[in-house]
């Protein structure tokens, strides 16, 4: 009988703590926020027939402390349940988002402004965002990108209205997150199929990790 494997996607302040996941990620993934959630969904899932459950912090770059809570959370899980899960690899990192940027920036028409959100986070965090945000300019053709933090400062008003200033006569968001600015017309950074794949991609990898070890401890 095939083992009946649970994918549990830890939520950030980048998916707006897992809410903004389950639109991307469907159904059959358990989308939470790190912490008691996470340890109230690996336990259900495992008491509800999941003979394994792969947890995947899911962060793109800007979320350093995600992976050790979620690790933290992991540990607390009693020892039987513990022995049944799984953590994956981040589901991103810096590097692979500013590719992910710079391919979205591409599909902008060069005359407008590219505006780069995300929600706030620590100042190191934001901090990262505008180094993102910079980068997209460095390497790319439009003349003007800017930076909203979305409950943060600037906030995405202030920000559109900078770019007005600038001169821009149109300005097209980018989220650098899961979580999508309020303005008309604006898509997510990955699509659904990408999402599965980069998922899928940690999850596979884990599962055999797993299975590896645990053929080694095998007495021989």
């Amino acid at each position: 009988m095939a083992e009946r494997v649970a994918v549990v996607a830890v939520g950030g302040h980048e998916s707006a703590h897992g809410a903004a996941l389950p639109g991307l990620l469907g159904p059959e993934v358990t989308s939470v926020a790190a912490g008691r959630q996470t340890h109230r969904a690996v336990s259900a899932l495992l008491g509800g027939g999941a003979d394994r459950v792969c947890v995947v912090p899911m962060t793109l770059g800007r979320d350093a402390g995600l992976l050790a809570e979620t690790t933290r959370t992991l540990r607390a899980l009693p020892a039987a349940e513990r022995s049944r899960v799984v953590l994956g690899r981040p589901f991103g990192a810096a590097g692979q988002l500013i590719g992910w940027l710079r391919a979205a920036a591409a599909r902008v028409p060069v005359r407008a402004a590219i505006l780069v959100t995300a929600p706030a986070g620590r100042p190191d965090e934001d901090a990262e965002l505008y180094r993102l945000a910079r980068l997209v300019w460095q390497y790319g053709t439009h003349r003007i990108v800017e930076v909203a933090l979305l409950g943060g400062d600037p906030d995405l008003g202030r920000a559109l209205e900078r770019c007005r200033v600038l001169g821009a006569a149109r300005t097209v968001a980018i989220p650098a997150s899961f979580v999508l600015p309020a303005v008309p017309g604006v898509a997510p950074l990955l699509s659904k199929a990408t999402a599965a794949g980069i998922l899928a991609a940690r999850v596979g990898p884990a599962l055999e990790r797993f299975r590896l070890h645990a053929r080694a401890a095998e007495p021989a």
